[in-house]
Protein backbone atom coordinates (compact mmCIF):
# COMPACT_ATOMS: atom_id res chain seq x y z
CA UNK A 1 0.00 0.00 0.00
CA UNK A 2 2.83 2.42 0.82
CA UNK A 3 4.44 1.73 -2.54
CA UNK A 4 1.11 2.33 -4.32
CA UNK A 5 0.54 5.63 -2.53
CA UNK A 6 4.09 6.71 -3.34
CA UNK A 7 3.49 5.87 -6.97
CA UNK A 8 0.33 7.93 -6.99
CA UNK A 9 2.17 10.88 -5.54
CA UNK A 10 4.84 10.65 -8.20
CA UNK A 11 2.18 10.41 -10.92
CA UNK A 12 0.32 13.52 -9.84
CA UNK A 13 0.83 16.59 -12.01
CA UNK A 14 2.44 19.70 -10.65
CA UNK A 15 0.35 22.86 -10.46
CA UNK A 16 3.35 25.13 -10.80
CA UNK A 17 2.28 27.81 -13.23
CA UNK A 18 -1.27 26.44 -13.22
CA UNK A 19 -4.02 27.98 -11.08
CA UNK A 20 -5.99 25.57 -8.92
CA UNK A 21 -9.25 24.71 -10.65
CA UNK A 22 -12.57 23.12 -9.77
CA UNK A 23 -13.41 20.57 -12.42
CA UNK A 24 -16.93 19.43 -13.18
CA UNK A 25 -16.59 15.77 -14.13
CA UNK A 26 -19.32 13.61 -15.68
CA UNK A 27 -18.71 9.91 -15.11
CA UNK A 28 -20.31 6.55 -15.72
CA UNK A 29 -21.78 5.02 -12.58
CA UNK A 30 -19.60 1.94 -12.96
CA UNK A 31 -16.52 4.14 -12.48
CA UNK A 32 -17.65 5.09 -8.96
CA UNK A 33 -15.22 2.84 -7.08
CA UNK A 34 -12.22 3.86 -9.18
CA UNK A 35 -12.86 7.60 -9.14
CA UNK A 36 -13.84 7.71 -5.47
CA UNK A 37 -10.37 6.36 -4.69
CA UNK A 38 -8.32 8.20 -7.28
CA UNK A 39 -10.16 11.52 -7.10
CA UNK A 40 -8.98 12.49 -3.59
CA UNK A 41 -5.43 11.45 -4.48
CA UNK A 42 -5.48 13.79 -7.46
CA UNK A 43 -6.95 16.62 -5.40
CA UNK A 44 -4.34 16.35 -2.66
CA UNK A 45 -1.44 16.17 -5.06
CA UNK A 46 -2.55 18.74 -7.63
CA UNK A 47 -4.46 21.34 -5.65
CA UNK A 48 -7.40 21.04 -8.06
CA UNK A 49 -10.89 20.09 -6.87
CA UNK A 50 -13.22 17.60 -8.51
CA UNK A 51 -17.02 17.73 -8.56
CA UNK A 52 -17.96 14.33 -9.96
CA UNK A 53 -21.47 13.46 -11.10
CA UNK A 54 -22.07 9.74 -11.70
CA UNK A 55 -24.93 8.65 -13.94
CA UNK A 56 -26.17 6.21 -16.57
CA UNK A 57 -25.42 6.56 -20.29
CA UNK A 58 -28.82 8.05 -21.32
CA UNK A 59 -28.64 10.63 -18.54
CA UNK A 60 -25.00 11.43 -19.29
CA UNK A 61 -25.88 12.16 -22.91
CA UNK A 62 -28.58 14.57 -21.73
CA UNK A 63 -26.16 16.28 -19.35
CA UNK A 64 -23.39 16.54 -21.93
CA UNK A 65 -25.68 18.18 -24.45
CA UNK A 66 -27.45 20.56 -22.08
CA UNK A 67 -25.12 21.73 -19.30
CA UNK A 68 -21.53 22.95 -18.84
CA UNK A 69 -18.83 20.50 -17.74
CA UNK A 70 -15.06 20.17 -17.98
CA UNK A 71 -14.47 16.52 -18.79
CA UNK A 72 -16.14 13.16 -19.01
CA UNK A 73 -15.02 9.68 -17.94
CA UNK A 74 -17.89 7.86 -19.56
CA UNK A 75 -18.96 4.70 -21.39
CA UNK A 76 -17.82 4.74 -25.01
CA UNK A 77 -21.50 4.68 -26.00
CA UNK A 78 -21.79 8.34 -24.98
CA UNK A 79 -19.39 9.27 -27.77
CA UNK A 80 -21.52 7.40 -30.30
CA UNK A 81 -24.23 10.01 -29.88
CA UNK A 82 -23.45 12.67 -32.49
CA UNK A 83 -24.62 15.62 -30.40
CA UNK A 84 -22.68 14.44 -27.36
CA UNK A 85 -19.54 13.66 -29.37
CA UNK A 86 -19.46 17.23 -30.64
CA UNK A 87 -19.02 18.46 -27.05
CA UNK A 88 -15.77 16.54 -26.53
CA UNK A 89 -12.19 16.74 -27.73
CA UNK A 90 -10.02 13.65 -28.41
CA UNK A 91 -10.79 10.57 -26.32
CA UNK A 92 -8.43 8.45 -24.22
CA UNK A 93 -9.42 4.95 -23.12
CA UNK A 94 -9.22 4.63 -19.33
CA UNK A 95 -10.72 1.26 -18.36
CA UNK A 96 -12.69 -1.70 -19.64
CA UNK A 97 -14.61 -4.45 -17.91
CA UNK A 98 -16.71 -7.49 -18.75
CA UNK A 99 -19.97 -8.89 -17.42
CA UNK A 100 -20.80 -11.42 -14.75
CA UNK A 101 -23.32 -12.83 -12.29
CA UNK A 102 -23.29 -12.38 -8.52
CA UNK A 103 -25.10 -14.00 -5.60
CA UNK A 104 -25.59 -13.10 -1.96
CA UNK A 105 -22.50 -13.86 0.12
CA UNK A 106 -22.63 -17.44 1.37
CA UNK A 107 -25.19 -18.61 -1.19
CA UNK A 108 -24.39 -21.48 -3.52
CA UNK A 109 -22.86 -20.29 -6.77
CA UNK A 110 -24.73 -21.35 -9.91
CA UNK A 111 -23.02 -22.50 -13.08
CA UNK A 112 -22.60 -19.74 -15.67
CA UNK A 113 -19.64 -21.25 -17.52
CA UNK A 114 -21.43 -21.90 -20.84
CA UNK A 115 -24.32 -20.22 -22.66
CA UNK A 116 -26.62 -23.14 -21.82
CA UNK A 117 -25.57 -23.09 -18.16
CA UNK A 118 -26.10 -19.34 -17.93
CA UNK A 119 -29.52 -19.71 -19.56
CA UNK A 120 -30.57 -22.38 -17.03
CA UNK A 121 -29.29 -20.29 -14.13
CA UNK A 122 -31.22 -17.23 -15.27
CA UNK A 123 -34.42 -19.21 -15.85
CA UNK A 124 -34.11 -20.89 -12.43
CA UNK A 125 -33.56 -17.60 -10.59
CA UNK A 126 -36.51 -16.12 -8.74
CA UNK A 127 -35.37 -12.54 -9.37
CA UNK A 128 -32.56 -10.64 -11.09
CA UNK A 129 -31.19 -7.17 -10.35
CA UNK A 130 -29.57 -5.01 -13.00
CA UNK A 131 -29.78 -1.51 -14.45
CA UNK A 132 -31.64 -1.70 -17.77
CA UNK A 133 -31.41 2.05 -18.43
CA UNK A 134 -27.66 2.07 -19.05
CA UNK A 135 -25.16 1.01 -21.70
CA UNK A 136 -24.24 -2.06 -19.67
CA UNK A 137 -27.88 -2.85 -18.96
CA UNK A 138 -28.71 -2.66 -22.65
CA UNK A 139 -26.03 -5.27 -23.33
CA UNK A 140 -27.36 -7.53 -20.56
CA UNK A 141 -30.83 -7.28 -22.12
CA UNK A 142 -29.36 -8.20 -25.50
CA UNK A 143 -27.78 -11.31 -23.97
CA UNK A 144 -31.16 -12.34 -22.59
CA UNK A 145 -32.56 -12.00 -26.10
CA UNK A 146 -29.68 -13.97 -27.63
CA UNK A 147 -30.40 -16.77 -25.18
CA UNK A 148 -34.07 -16.69 -26.19
CA UNK A 149 -35.30 -15.74 -22.72
CA UNK A 150 -35.92 -12.01 -23.08
CA UNK A 151 -39.64 -12.24 -22.34
CA UNK A 152 -39.13 -14.63 -19.42
CA UNK A 153 -36.63 -12.25 -17.82
CA UNK A 154 -39.06 -9.32 -17.77
CA UNK A 155 -41.08 -10.88 -14.96
CA UNK A 156 -37.94 -11.62 -12.94
CA UNK A 157 -36.22 -8.27 -13.38
CA UNK A 158 -35.81 -5.97 -10.41
CA UNK A 159 -34.73 -2.81 -12.23
CA UNK A 160 -32.36 -0.66 -10.18
CA UNK A 161 -31.78 3.07 -10.44
CA UNK A 162 -28.02 3.10 -9.87
CA UNK A 163 -25.08 0.74 -10.25
CA UNK A 164 -24.45 0.54 -6.50
CA UNK A 165 -28.07 -0.50 -5.92
CA UNK A 166 -27.54 -3.73 -7.89
CA UNK A 167 -25.20 -5.33 -5.36
CA UNK A 168 -27.19 -3.85 -2.48
CA UNK A 169 -30.37 -5.54 -3.74
CA UNK A 170 -28.61 -8.90 -3.88
CA UNK A 171 -26.95 -8.45 -0.49
CA UNK A 172 -30.31 -7.64 1.13
CA UNK A 173 -32.04 -10.58 -0.54
CA UNK A 174 -34.29 -8.39 -2.67
CA UNK A 175 -32.91 -10.14 -5.75
CA UNK A 176 -31.43 -13.61 -6.07
CA UNK A 177 -28.92 -12.68 -8.77
CA UNK A 178 -27.11 -9.54 -9.82
CA UNK A 179 -26.20 -9.39 -13.51
CA UNK A 180 -23.96 -6.56 -14.59
CA UNK A 181 -20.36 -5.42 -15.01
CA UNK A 182 -17.98 -7.48 -12.89
CA UNK A 183 -16.45 -4.54 -11.02
CA UNK A 184 -19.90 -3.35 -9.91
CA UNK A 185 -20.60 -6.82 -8.50
CA UNK A 186 -17.42 -6.74 -6.38
CA UNK A 187 -19.16 -5.28 -3.35
CA UNK A 188 -19.82 -6.09 0.32
CA UNK A 189 -22.42 -8.76 0.91
CA UNK A 190 -22.20 -10.35 -2.54
CA UNK A 191 -19.91 -12.82 -4.29
CA UNK A 192 -19.18 -13.26 -7.96
CA UNK A 193 -20.57 -16.55 -9.27
CA UNK A 194 -18.65 -16.12 -12.50
CA UNK A 195 -18.17 -14.09 -15.64
CA UNK A 196 -20.24 -14.48 -18.78
CA UNK A 197 -18.99 -17.32 -20.99
CA UNK A 198 -16.68 -16.27 -23.80
CA UNK A 199 -19.32 -16.55 -26.51
CA UNK A 200 -21.44 -13.95 -24.70
CA UNK A 201 -18.74 -11.83 -23.13
CA UNK A 202 -18.02 -8.27 -24.14
CA UNK A 203 -16.04 -5.52 -22.47
CA UNK A 204 -17.53 -2.08 -21.91
CA UNK A 205 -14.92 0.62 -22.48
CA UNK A 206 -14.79 3.83 -20.45
CA UNK A 207 -13.03 6.75 -22.12
CA UNK A 208 -12.12 10.25 -21.01
CA UNK A 209 -12.17 13.52 -22.93
CA UNK A 210 -12.03 17.23 -22.19
CA UNK A 211 -15.09 19.33 -23.04
CA UNK A 212 -14.48 21.48 -26.10
CA UNK A 213 -15.63 24.60 -24.25
CA UNK A 214 -14.01 23.91 -20.87
CA UNK A 215 -12.37 26.93 -19.28
CA UNK A 216 -10.15 24.55 -17.29
CA UNK A 217 -8.77 22.48 -20.15
CA UNK A 218 -5.21 22.23 -18.78
CA UNK A 219 -6.38 20.96 -15.40
CA UNK A 220 -8.83 18.57 -17.06
CA UNK A 221 -6.05 17.18 -19.25
CA UNK A 222 -3.88 16.79 -16.15
CA UNK A 223 -6.56 14.63 -14.55
CA UNK A 224 -6.80 12.44 -17.65
CA UNK A 225 -3.01 12.07 -17.69
CA UNK A 226 -3.17 11.03 -14.05
CA UNK A 227 -5.82 8.39 -14.79
CA UNK A 228 -3.50 6.78 -17.36
CA UNK A 229 -0.43 6.75 -15.09
CA UNK A 230 0.97 3.36 -13.98
CA UNK A 231 0.00 3.96 -10.35
CA UNK A 232 -3.58 4.85 -11.29
CA UNK A 233 -3.92 1.80 -13.53
CA UNK A 234 -2.92 -0.34 -10.54
CA UNK A 235 -5.98 1.01 -8.72
CA UNK A 236 -8.13 0.33 -11.78
CA UNK A 237 -6.98 -3.31 -11.73
CA UNK A 238 -7.61 -3.58 -7.99
CA UNK A 239 -11.20 -2.46 -8.57
CA UNK A 240 -11.86 -5.33 -10.99
CA UNK A 241 -11.32 -3.47 -14.26
CA UNK A 242 -8.66 -3.60 -16.96
CA UNK A 243 -6.78 -0.41 -17.84
CA UNK A 244 -6.94 1.10 -21.30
Amino acid sequence: MKMLLLGLAVALPSVAGMNAAELKVLAGGSMTGVLNELGPQFERGSGHKLAIHFDSTPNLIKQVTSAPFDLGVVPIDVFRDAAARARFGPTVNIARVGYGVAVRAGASKPDVSTPDALKRTLLDARSIAYLPASAAGAYVSSVFDRLGIGEAMKAKTRAQTSTTAIAEAVAKGDAELGVFLVNVLMAPGVELAGSFPGELQQELVFAAAVATDSQQADAAKAFIDFLTSPAATAVIRAKGMNPG
